[in-house]
């Protein structure tokens, strides 16, 4: 039997899929966003080219947290400046930014490389359920 491995991101047909958030648990939501944007529910998945589909995700403004994270949790930001680090909760940004705490979660599972900038860039969030992509003609992802 012969390994095939994908030469270039162009070999692979690309797929979208909508995801909706809506009473999801973020983490478990992230890692199998994460998994298709890799390309690792496909059979010609390979680590080192962007084999991955594009993910459309909705209702990002109602994904759960599980325990206390809706307050405790918080994302550190630093403009440069001394003295001008600042936090953010959870609830904070579920008001401001809701697309913001999925694209976090799902970047910190992706490889820390260039090649998870190419794959970021086929993840579009939203926090209502209405999403521009229907001319791509989305799949519902079931997994």
């Amino acid at each position: 039997m012969k390994t095939t491995l994908a030469k270039t991101a162009n070999d692979t047909e690309k797929t979208w899929y909508v995801v909706d958030a809506a009473d999801q648990v973020l983490g478990r939501l992230a890692v199998k966003i994460a998994n298709i944007l890799r390309g690792r529910h496909k059979p010609t998945y390979t680590p080192h080219v962007d084999t991955g589909d594009y993910v459309v995700v909705v209702n990002a403004d109602k994904v759960k947290l599980t325990g206390s994270k809706e307050t405790d949790k918080t994302y550190m930001f630093y403009t440069g400046w001394v003295g001008t680090k600042y936090r953010r909760n959870v609830a904070f940004m579920r008001e401001r930014k809701p697309a913001f705490i999925i694209e976090h979660a799902v970047k910190g599972m992706l490889p820390h490389n260039r090649l998870a900038n190419e794959m970021l860039r086929k993840l579009k969030v939203y926090a209502g359920a209405e999403h521009p992509h229907a001319a791509q003609n989305p799949v519902e992802f079931k997994g």
